[in-house]
């Protein structure tokens, strides 16, 4: 069988969620490739919560329990950053998903169901549970200062946050670049069954950009994954 790297039928955009600097990159990306899929960093719950602009609220978080509660936070501190950079969180998912539907091309979601991923982190260690609540706690209190991030000092922050919750990383980041990696070969594959030439634009957070990107760059035999 021959062994194929997916990475050379694959365009990587890595966003920042909060940015409208990634909100345009992703329109002029997909207008200069043309692709013939576009892959997205969701799953269809968070991309219909984003096109309906549609929040959970305080009381649903509460009658859902703690993966609802755990939900909640998270989105109340994109929401915060959001305001801060003047962008509301998952922009960019938005517009790669119009300018699909405009363009008339397939669209699918990658990422690992949001249920899933919240209830592997109910799960982490008791530290690493302390250390985010301190650290959620800082950025209700001063945001600013968590909105300086940047598409150069990513990588550092990425160190940061695996040497810091080394668990957390585990579930939110190599788990899911998996996830997302085979999702995307599943993708080339299903392309490659009606023509030889394809290119899928993924369109990722930036800190999945790197590690989705060596995935697909191994030598698989195809099909295979």
């Amino acid at each position: 069988m021959l062994n194929m790297s997916y990475l050379r039928y694959v365009k990587i955009v890595g966003t920042v969620h909060v940015s409208s600097e990634s909100v345009n990159e992703v329109r002029r990306i997909i207008l200069e490739e043309d692709p013939d899929a576009i892959a997205l960093e969701l799953d269809y719950e968070r991309l219909l919560s984003l096109l309906s602009g549609s929040n959970l609220t305080f009381s649903q978080a509460m009658k859902l329990g703690k993966m609802g509660i755990l939900a909640y936070i998270l989105q109340e501190v994109e929401i915060i950053l959001g305001k801060e950079l003047g962008t509301p969180p998952g922009s960019e998912m938005i517009e790669a998903f119009e300018v699909a539907k405009t363009l008339g091309i397939p669209v699918y979601m990658i990422d690992q169901p949001i249920r899933v991923t919240l209830r592997k982190l109910l799960s982490i260690p008791l530290g690493e549970k302390i250390r985010a609540m301190l650290d959620i706690i800082s950025t209700f209190i001063n945001p600013g200062a968590q909105t300086q991030l940047s598409f150069e000092d990513v990588e550092g922050l990425s160190f940061e946050f695996r040497r810091k919750y080394p668990t957390m990383y585990k579930i939110l980041v190599e788990e899911r670049n998996l996830y997302m990696a085979r999702n995307i070969m599943r993708i080339v594959d299903i392309l490659l069954e009606r023509k030889k030439k394809v290119k899928v634009v993924a369109v990722v957070g930036l800190g999945h950009k790197k590690g989705i990107e060596k995935i697909l760059s191994r030598s698989f035999p195809k099909g295979v994954h």
